[in-house]
């Protein structure tokens, strides 16, 4: 995928207050927008990918291993391999993910 059009591509509703959007990928890497109610929470996981998030609009309280920071618009955070994370919607908002490598679970 050389180019995303957000116009030409669907949510996929999660339920909870979650809905995402898979923006881009090649082998290696990943894109995606996750948008969320307020009060939707990422429940605490871990994967073997590395994660990185940049929030494009509202606030979030983040959970990255034994560390609990609220984030912002424009902020961002960096989720290392096997770390347990999550986040809680503090007020609605777009985050947006990116993987190494792609989330295959994704893709299905």
């Amino acid at each position: 995928m050389m180019f995303y059009l957000d116009n030409e591509t669907g949510w996929t509703d999660l339920g909870g207050g979650l809905r995402r959007k898979i923006m881009s990928f090649n082998d290696q890497l990943m894109m995606v927008k996750v948008r969320f109610e307020k009060g939707a929470v990422g429940e605490l996981h871990q994967h073997f990918h590395t994660q990185q998030t940049f929030v494009a609009s509202g606030v979030f309280e983040f959970t990255i291993g034994a560390q609990k920071k609220i984030i912002k618009r424009g902020d961002s955070c960096l989720m290392p391999s096997n770390v347990l994370h999550g986040c809680v919607c503090i007020e609605e908002g777009e985050l947006i993910d990116i993987f190494s490598p792609i989330r295959e679970d994704f893709l299905s």
